[in-house]
């Protein structure tokens, strides 16, 4: 993980301060921890701090936490905390995602609050304890951090527009009834694309879920940050970041800092340069293959996968499709593992013969492929893609354009913003967020993208986002002077919390 060049200035020669710390806690999933890691090697890299990265016991064992491949990459001034394991087993089975990590979050508080009450950098001395920095998950602990004197940051590893959507919530469960997808108008940010209801984030959408009433309350606590730092540039959001610091000086909001794009280099996982589907996509035209994955965690119904399959098919396009296995309860049954039903290799879930008709056109590949260097590949030309944010940055770094099929979480948020504000991706012209995309949906839409208008202006907008992603982290970008900005502020408090320990 990491930049070719360094993300900070070199502080000047001379006497440097001692080094001040910054805590930051991720929430489970590689759409957290590996922007939250990347964003400790570049606190690190600016110079004056040392930081360490905290996750939780609960969900190391699904492979949730920093594993220590990725630690590897990392400075010596990083280092790992782990929370220790909380009870859940009074949660229902089928309690969402989100439930089960608001719960952990909500219960680790207490050991928290000791490993922020004795952090200090690795070694010991220094400056102290400078920010602590928990994702949108996390903000449930801002309360403590104040406790202690600490000034608290929520790291978004999502777009501003989303983040913008969540501070919203508790205004609308305030002032509407209904159910969010049956609101009559759209609503309406500033700066921001008029969202529907039903593509607000997936909890919102049942108000008798738990899930529901966290996500309201957590949106509370995000207004005890002394600010928000984003994972996204100016040129994907401008009219947003505009808009916002607006409402910031206004003091409807803390400040947004507009810090990204964050994204990964290198794929994790073993023997990358070695995977076949590499070796496949050498012998492939450039631009002329569809890349086909849903994320770390999207899942669909076994319909569903027979409907894209045979739209894959029906397009007559090239493709490289990373298959999982299904699931028909649960859009995001592969973020915690899901069961794997009659067999143990998901190939064997698609149609009959789809394999064996597509060989020379298409490869589909088990479980996983290493992503940025599939996207980074010049025989790539679009991305079917779950609109995660980490993926959709990926995209952004390679220069592909993208289908949008969001599948849970802030996912139709990213969708409404890619497509209709930005023009990074297509939808599928059906749009049908509760039904089955079909086959016929799925073969116009892969055509478009890959040799229509629309997908041609989509692949412009794409060059021209790769282009603004690199200069945003240049000398004089918008997104390094939002870091060194932020950074400003908690070598402020550093200096003072030294100042009241001596």
């Amino acid at each position: 993980m990491g930049t070719d060049s360094d993300p900070a200035p070199t502080p000047a020669p001379g006497k440097q301060p001692p080094a001040a710390h910054v805590v930051l806690l991720a929430s489970p999933g590689a759409g957290h921890v590996l922007p939250m890691a990347e964003l400790a090697r570049r606190v690190v890299a600016h110079g004056e701090f040392t930081a360490t990265l905290v996750t939780y016991a609960n969900f190391s064992s699904a492979g949730h936490g920093f594993p220590s491949a990725l630690m590897a990459t990392l400075p010596p001034s990083v280092s790992a905390a782990v929370l220790p394991e909380v009870p859940l087993d009074d949660l229902p089975a089928d309690a969402r995602i989100e439930t089960r990590i608001l719960t952990v979050v909500e219960r680790s508080l207490p050991n928290l609050r000791d490993l922020l009450a004795s952090s200090s950098p690795p070694g010991g001395g220094g400056g102290g304890v400078a920010a602590f920095v928990p994702d949108i998950f996390g903000a449930w602990a801002l309360e403590l951090s104040a406790e202690l004197g600490v000034p608290g940051y929520v790291f978004c590893t999502t777009n501003l527009m989303a983040l913008h959507s969540l501070l919203h919530t508790p205004e609308l469960d305030r002032t509407t009834t209904c159910e969010f997808g049956d609101l009559p108008e759209p609503v309406r940010l500033p700066g921001c694309v008029p969202l529907r209801g039903a593509d607000l984030v997936d909890p919102l959408q049942d108000r008798a879920d738990p899930a529901y009433h966290f996500l309201v309350d957590l949106a509370k606590r995000y207004l005890l940050a002394d600010g928000f730092i984003v994972n996204t540039f100016d040129a994907m959001e401008h009219e947003a970041i505009a808009a916002f610091e607006t409402l910031s000086r206004d003091g409807v909001y803390p400040p947004a800092y507009a810090v990204g794009p964050f994204a990964r280099t290198c794929s994790s996982g073993g023997q990358k340069a070695e995977h076949r589907c590499l070796r496949w996509l050498d012998e492939q035209p450039d631009r002329s293959v569809l890349y086909v994955c849903f994320g770390s965690g999207g899942t669909l119904s076994t319909e569903q996968m027979a409907e894209l399959a045979a739209g894959l098919e029906a397009s007559g396009h090239k493709f490289l499709w990373v298959v999982r296995f299904p699931s028909d309860k649960d859009r995001s049954a592969s973020f915690f593992g899901g069961g794997h039903g009659h067999s143990d290799d998901p190939l064997s879930y698609l149609p009959e013969g789809f394999v064996k008709r597509t060989r020379g056109v298409g490869l589909a590949v088990e479980e996983w492929a290493p992503q940025v260097e599939v996207l980074s590949h010049r025989a790539v030309g679009g991305f079917v893609s779950h609109c995660g944010w980490n993926s959709t940055l990926e995209a952004v770094a390679a220069g592909v354009p993208m289908l949008a099929w969001p599948l849970y979480a802030e996912q139709r948020v990213n969708a409404v913003m890619l497509a209709e504000r930005v023009g990074l991706a297509l939808r599928p012209r059906g749009d049908n967020d509760d039904g089955v995309v079909t086959r016929e949906e799925v073969a116009a839409a892969v055509t478009e993208l890959m040799v229509g208008e629309k997908g041609a202006a989509a692949r412009e907008k794409a060059r021209e986002l790769r282009e603004a992603a690199a200069e945003a982290w240049a000398l004089d970008g918008t997104s390094r002077k939002a870091f060194e900005a932020v950074a400003g502020e908690w070598k402020k408090a550093a200096a003072v919390r030294s100042r009241g320990a001596s």
